[in-house]
């Protein structure tokens, strides 16, 4: 059974994220510090909530410079909604700096007529960049929003998924090295956001 770390920093809807993985069969701890880590084989940090206080949490409690190891050992890590803007350089909503583990940024989705912020629904995932989140001729998937800001990779192969915002295709996921990340909530997305976190989990299981 794979030991899944959740990162607890109190911005997180742990439970549901929680309930999701043990639905697929696996064992969660939930993680706090460093010490947490060394029994897991990959991490999850997700999030719900602003930039800032998001970033002073993970840097006052020490998780922030834990995540930054694990992930400069190349272990694997997913991000869901704030926890995938976490991993960028900085964010238009905040002053901090981010995990930076990404190069890029986080900008304010564009203002549109019709097109009301935050972007709250089900939307259908547009394929960019094949990767274990969206292999090469996946089923069409459509995922839960909740957003008002969305990632801007530096390197446009980081992208493995957008959405169509109106006149805009914004990032849906990204995919770098060992590190994934999804701007939506497979955990509320019913069958295609688990049919998701089952690949993601396949993939874990492979590595050494």
């Amino acid at each position: 059974m794979t030991r899944i770390g959740l990162i607890d920093y109190g911005m997180g809807n742990l439970h549901s994220v929680q309930r999701a993985f043990e639905r697929l069969g696996c064992s969660i701890a939930v993680v706090s510090g460093s010490a947490a880590m060394e029994s897991c084989k990959a991490l999850v940090l997700p999030g719900v909530g602003a930039f800032d206080p998001a970033m002073e949490r993970l840097e006052s409690s020490g998780l922030a410079g834990a995540i930054r190891q694990w992930c400069s050992a190349d272990q694997p890590l997913l991000g869901i909604c704030l926890g995938l803007q976490l991993l960028f350089e900085g964010s238009d909503e905040g002053q901090r700096p981010g995990l930076g583990l990404l190069q890029g940024h986080v900008a304010a989705l564009p203002r549109q007529i019709g097109h009301p912020i935050p972007h709250m629904g089900w939307e259908r995932l547009l394929p960019v960049t094949p990767s274990p989140l969206l292999p090469a001729g996946s089923d069409e998937a459509w995922m839960y929003f909740v957003h008002s800001y969305a990632a801007v990779p530096a390197e446009a192969a980081c992208s493995t998924a957008a959405v169509q915002f109106g006149d805009y295709a914004i990032t849906a996921a990204v995919w770098q090295g060992l590190i994934g990340a999804c701007q939506f909530h497979p955990e509320k997305s019913s069958r295609s956001g688990e049919a998701m976190l089952r690949r993601w989990l396949a993939w874990v299981e492979l590595l050494p």
